[in-house]
C-alpha cells in the first residue's frame, strides 16, 4: 500500500508542524500552513487547491513574527485565525486577520487582532467551537484551561473564567465536543480530562493514558478518538469510558495527530513520526457495544487501515481533511513538504 499520488506544493521555505482547514471559506479547498524557524522570519501561507484538483496554489504569504506551534482557522470567518507561537523564552498566543488580497506579489501584512495576554506558563493550544458562530475561545497551558469571550471587530478578548489543573498534570491540548458548546476535552501527560466549561470544573477523565492528540466524532455523540504512545488509536465510547472500544495498531513509529472525517466517520486519519499518513476503517468499531466488562466485550485488535500515503522524507505532524470537500485532506512532514490527497477510492458506498 502507499506510493506517491499526492499533490505537492512546494512553497514552505522552513520547517513546520501546522496545517489547518478554512472551512469557513464557501468557494474553495483551502488550508493555511504556518511555519517554525529558529533564525528565518516565519510565514504563514494561504494554499488553494485549483478548480481542476491538480496543483495546490499560494493564494497569500504573509510574514508572521514567531514560530508557529498551533494554528487554527476560525470556523465562521476565511481570514481569521489563530495562532500560538514562541521566540526563545517568550511565548503568546493571538488572533489574526488576513489582509484584502488584490494581487500583491509581497507579503502584506498580517492584522493582529486581539493577543490572549492572560498566560503566565507555556501557552498549548487555541480552540475554537468547531460547529458555528461563536463568541468563545478557549486557550490551554501547561496548568490551565482559559475561556475567553471574544468581540474579533472590537479587537477585544476578555477572560471569563479560568482554572488550574493542578500540579500532577501538564496539558498539551484541547479538542471542543462539536455536539456540546459547553464540553471540552483537554489532553494531559497521564489522561484525557472532560471539562464542563460552564462550571470550569473537570466533569470526568480517561487514566493513565498518555494521549498526543483526540478528535471527537462529527456526527455521533459521545464518541471520541485518541492517539496515544504506546497504544496506537484508540475509539471510544465516553458513556462506557472503563475500555475503549477498538485499537488500531497506529504508526510505526509515534502517532501524533488523528483525525474523523468532517462527513464519512467511518474514515479516520492518522499521521506519524515514521513519516507515513494512515488512513483507518472504524466502520467495524462497534456501537453495538454495551458492557463495560472486558469479559463479555473484550477490546477488539483489528487492523482496518484502508491505505498509508508515504510522500514524506520526515516526521508528519499536521493532518487536516477539507470540510468543503472532504474526499481531500491536506498534510505536513516537518520538512515544510505540504501533500493533498484523494481518498475517493476508499469512500463509502451508500
Amino acid at each position: 500500500m502507499g506510493g506517491s499520488t499526492g499533490i505537492v506544493y512546494g512553497g514552505l521555505k522552513y520547517q513546520a508542524r501546522c496545517i489547518a482547514d478554512v472551512s469557513a471559506d464557501p468557494d474553495n479547498t483551502s488550508f493555511l500552513a504556518g511555519t517554525l524557524s529558529l533564525r528565518e522570519e516565519n510565514e504563514v501561507h494561504l494554499i488553494r487547491m485549483s478548480t481542476s484538483g491538480t496543483e495546490l496554489v499560494c493564494e497569500g504569504l504573509f510574514y508572521h513574527p514567531s514560530e508557529i506551534w498551533d494554528l487554527k482557522s476560525c470556523p465562521f470567518d476565511p481570514r481569521i485565525f489563530s495562532t500560538v507561537f514562541s521566540s526563545g523564552e517568550t511565548h503568546g498566543a493571538s488572533l489574526w486577520e488576513i489582509p484584502e488580497l488584490c494581487g500583491q506579489s509581497n507579503a502584506p501584512q498580517l492584522k493582529e487582532l486581539v493577543s490572549l495576554k492572560e498566560h503566565s506558563f507555556k501557552i498549548k493550544c487555541v480552540v475554537w467551537w468547531p460547529t458555528g458562530k461563536h463568541d468563545k475561545l478557549v486557550s490551554i497551558d501547561d496548568g490551565n484551561l482559559f475561556l475567553w469571550s471574544i468581540d474579533s471587530s472590537n479587537k477585544t478578548a476578555k477572560v471569563i473564567s479560568q482554572e488550574s489543573v493542578g500540579m500532577l498534570h501538564s496539558l498539551s491540548g484541547g479538542v471542543w465536543d462539536p455536539h456540546d458548546r459547553n464540553a471540552i476535552a483537554a489532553m494531559s501527560d497521564s489522561s484525557l480530562q472532560f471539562w464542563d466549561l460552564r462550571t470550569m470544573k473537570k466533569a470526568s477523565s480517561i487514566e493513565h493514558i498518555h494521549v498526543r492528540d483526540a478528535d471527537y466524532n462529527p456526527k455521533k455523540q459521545f464518541m471520541i478518538v485518541t492517539a496515544e504512545d504506546g497504544s496506537g488509536i484508540r475509539l471510544w465510547d465516553l458513556r462506557m469510558p472503563k475500555f475503549p472500544l477498538t485499537e488500531f495498531p497506529g504508526h510505526a513509529h509515534w502517532t501524533w495527530a488523528v483525525r474523523y472525517n468532517p462527513q464519512y466517520d467511518e474514515l479516520i486519519l492518522s499521521a506519524g513520526t515514521d513519516s507515513a499518513v494512515n488512513l483507518w476503517s472504524a466502520s467495524s468499531a462497534g456501537d453495538d457495544m454495551s458492557s463495560e466488562s472486558p469479559i463479555e466485550s473484550p477490546t477488539r485488535k483489528i487492523d482496518p487501515l484502508l491505505n498509508s500515503y508515504k510522500d514524506y522524507e520526515d516526521s508528519v505532524y499536521g493532518l487536516a481533511w477539507s470540510s468543503r470537500e472532504p474526499s481531500v485532506f491536506a498534510s505536513l512532514s516537518y520538512d515544510g513538504r505540504v501533500v493533498a490527497e484523494s481518498v475517493k477510492p476508499y469512500l463509502p458506498r451508500n
